[in-house]
C-alpha cells in the first residue's frame, strides 16, 4: 500500500473518529460542568414550554453560564415537557448540570427527584375566596377553580356540609407540601387534616359544649376570633358568654357577624353604626336566633379549642375596656352592662374629639 492511500486512510480514520468519538466528548465535558451561582438558588418550574426556554431561565437566575452545554445534555437524558417534574428546587453552588437535571426528572412517586416542599400557611382569612388568593401565591392552584369546586354540589355531598359550612374544614397551621400541589389535592389534604384535628376527645367536648358537629364549633369559633384576635386568653371567656347566650336564647348580638354581610365595604369604617346593624342576612346575629349559617372568617385551631373548653362563666354581656388594650369587661345582669357601655361611649367621643 503506498504511502498516499495510508495518509488518505488514516485521515478517513480520523474524521470518521471525530464524528463520532467528539460529540461524545462534548458531552462528557458538558455534564461535568457545574452551576454558577456562588448562593443557593430557589427555582420553581411553573409550567415547562422547551429546554431552550428552561436553561435561559437558570441563565437569568445565575444559575448556568453555558445554555447550550446545559441543553445538550438534557436531550441525552431524554428530559422534554413529559418527564420534567413541577416543582420548587434549590440550586446548590457548583453543582453539575446532569445532577440539576436529574432532580427535575419526574419519578415514579409524580415529584421531581430533587423537589422541595415548601411550606404553606393561611392565617386571618375572611372567607374561601380569600383563601383561594392566598393559595394562588403559595402553590401552583387556580384561585377562581379552587373557589369553583368548593362550589360544587358534589364536593359538598363529599364532605357533607353546606357551602357556608366547608370554610371550617380549612384549618389554618404550616403544611409541607409540594409546589405543583393542585386544587383538589389541596381539599383533600385539608380533609385529611380536619378529620385528624377531630379526635374522638374533641368529639366528646363538642357534645359537652351543647354544640352538634364540628362546624358549629369552628363557626363559633370565627365569631369569638372577630371579636377578640388579640387577647388569647379572653377566647374560653367570650365562647362560653355566647354558649350561655345560645342555650338561653338569647341572640349573640355581635358586631363582626353584620359586619361580616357587608363584605369589604365596612374595612376600615371606625365606628359601626344601626344602620349598618340593620342589614337583612342569615350572618347577622342582631336578626338571627343562634349561631350563623357558617364561618365569618377561618379561625385559629385555638380558639376552636377554646371553644371546645369553654369557661363556665354565667356571662352575658361584654364590653370593651375603654382604653386600647383591646380587653373587655364581662358581665351577667344588663343593668351593669350598660354602666360599662356608657363609660366605653364617653371615653370614646373623648378619643375621637382629641383626634
Amino acid at each position: 500500500m503506498s504511502k498516499k492511500v495510508i495518509l488518505i486512510v488514516v485521515a478517513v480514520i480520523a474524521i470518521v473518529g471525530g464524528i463520532i468519538i467528539f460529540p461524545k466528548f462534548s458531552l462528557f465535558m458538558a455534564s461535568r460542568k457545574t452551576t454558577v451561582n456562588n448562593e443557593a438558588v430557589e427555582y420553581y418550574i411553573k409550567g415547562f414550554t422547551s429546554l431552550e426556554v428552561l436553561a435561559q431561565d437558570l441563565e437569568k437566575q445565575g444559575a448556568i453560564d453555558d445554555v447550550k452545554a446545559f441543553i445538550g445534555v438534557a436531550e441525552y437524558k431524554g428530559l422534554g415537557k413529559e418527564n420534567v417534574a413541577l416543582g420548587k428546587y434549590i440550586i446548590e453552588p457548583g453543582t453539575p448540570y446532569k445532577t440539576v437535571l436529574n432532580g427535575i426528572k419526574l419519578n415514579d412517586a409524580g415529584n421531581g427527584n430533587a423537589e422541595v416542599e415548601v411550606d404553606v400557611t393561611f392565617n386571618n382569612c375572611r372567607d374561601i375566596r380569600e383563601l383561594g388568593g392566598k393559595l394562588s401565591k403559595i402553590l401552583l392552584i387556580d384561585s377562581a377553580a379552587f373557589v369553583e369546586i368548593l362550589d360544587n354540589q358534589k364536593t359538598l355531598e363529599l364532605f357533607e356540609m353546606s357551602r357556608e359550612e366547608i370554610p371550617s374544614m380549612f384549618l389554618p397551621n404550616t403544611y409541607k407540601m409540594y409546589y405543583d400541589t393542585d386544587e383538589k389535592e389541596f381539599i383533600e389534604r385539608m380533609s385529611g387534616e380536619f378529620k385528624k384535628f377531630w379526635t374522638e376527645d374533641r368529639l366528646q367536648k363538642l357534645k359537652k359544649v351543647g354544640l352538634r358537629k364540628p362546624s358549629e364549633a369552628v363557626t363559633l369559633a370565627s365569631v369569638v376570633y372577630s371579636e377578640q384576635g388579640r387577647v388569647p386568653e379572653e377566647w374560653p371567656i367570650i365562647a362560653g358568654l355566647y354558649l350561655n347566650r345560645i342555650n338561653q336564647g338569647i341572640k349573640l348580638q355581635s358586631d363582626p357577624t353584620f359586619k361580616f354581610c357587608w363584605g369589604d365595604k365596612l374595612d376600615g369604617v371606625q365606628r359601626l353604626l344601626n344602620v349598618h346593624r340593620d342589614i337583612d342576612c342569615p350572618y347577622n346575629t342582631y336578626k338571627i336566633n343562634g349561631l350563623p349559617p357558617g364561618p365569618i372568617c377561618i379561625p385559629p385551631t385555638e380558639v376552636v379549642d377554646a371553644v371546645l373548653n369553654r369557661d363556665n362563666n354565667k356571662f352575658i354581656f361584654m364590653m370593651a375596656k375603654p382604653d386600647y388594650t383591646g380587653r373587655h369587661d364581662f358581665r351577667v345582669e344588663y343593668a351593669d352592662h350598660e354602666k360599662l357601655a356608657k363609660i366605653y361611649q364617653n371615653w370614646l367621643a373623648g378619643e375621637m374629639k382629641n383626634q
